[in-house]
């Protein structure tokens, strides 16, 4: 019985060689695609880290550039803070120099603010619908603004469309009802009471603590007549 299971052991520990000696053979037959490979991998990785250290050093410099423009912005002098005072770059220049950095995207927010404080609605739209931003915050603003936008276009149905992708863009106590509510009164002056109904019961189910919910009520009330 013990020889049978040496005789055994013996196999497997031949079959483990042959494999081994198989993989060793292949490994020598394809020496210089494993290098090639590996040296491929390699380069990749340094373009990667190489790309990624470029873009941190600018947006180092776009967080300086962009400082002076924050400053007429917090000033309320929005037409500096867009285009610059001729020694220090607006926000567009700053995005259109530094766009591919997370500072250059901020400015594309804040130029889309200034142009919508200006009253000039469709490009206040185009740079903001670029921010692209990820910020629980300022990325359902951005897309809040967009339908603040589209309110002053007219163009009822954009404004309604980005105040409630604004609401549910980010649950927070903040914004949430505060777009919900634009949203719901959008659908109202549209004459969709259905939908402005859901956006206030929404509100007033997922928002209970907020300021608008405790208003929020009358317009339920309100709702429900109409579409009796």
């Amino acid at each position: 019985m013990a020889n049978k299971k040496e005789m055994q052991g013996d196999e497997r520990l031949e079959n483990v060689e042959t494999a081994l000696s198989k993989t060793e053979l292949w490994i020598e037959e394809h020496q210089k695609l494993i290098y090639g490979i590996i040296g491929a991998v390699i380069v990749i990785a340094g373009i990667i880290w190489g790309l990624k250290a470029l873009n941190d050093r600018k947006d180092a410099n776009a967080s300086k550039e962009i400082f002076t423009a924050q400053k007429y912005f917090d000033k309320e002098s929005y037409e500096a803070a867009l285009t610059g005072d001729g020694n220090y770059l607006g926000f567009t220049e700053v995005y259109d120099q530094y766009s591919s950095t997370k500072t250059g995207k901020l400015a594309a927010y804040y130029a889309g603010i200034c142009n919508m404080k200006l009253g000039n609605y469709n490009e206040a739209i185009d740079y903001l619908k670029k921010f692209n931003g990820k910020d629980d915050i300022l990325a359902p603003m951005a897309l809040g603004a967009i339908g603040d936008c589209y309110m002053e276009l007219d163009d009822l149905n954009n404004a309604a469309t980005y105040y409630s992708n604004a609401a549910s863009k980010s649950k927070n106590e903040f914004t949430g009802p505060m777009f919900l509510t634009k949203a719901g009164m959008t659908y109202e002056i549209m004459g969709d009471y259905a939908k402005a109904l859901n956006c206030y019961k929404t509100l007033k189910a997922d928002y209970p603590l907020s300021n608008e919910a405790f208003e929020i009520s009358k317009n339920i009330a309100n709702m429900e007549e109409k579409l009796k």
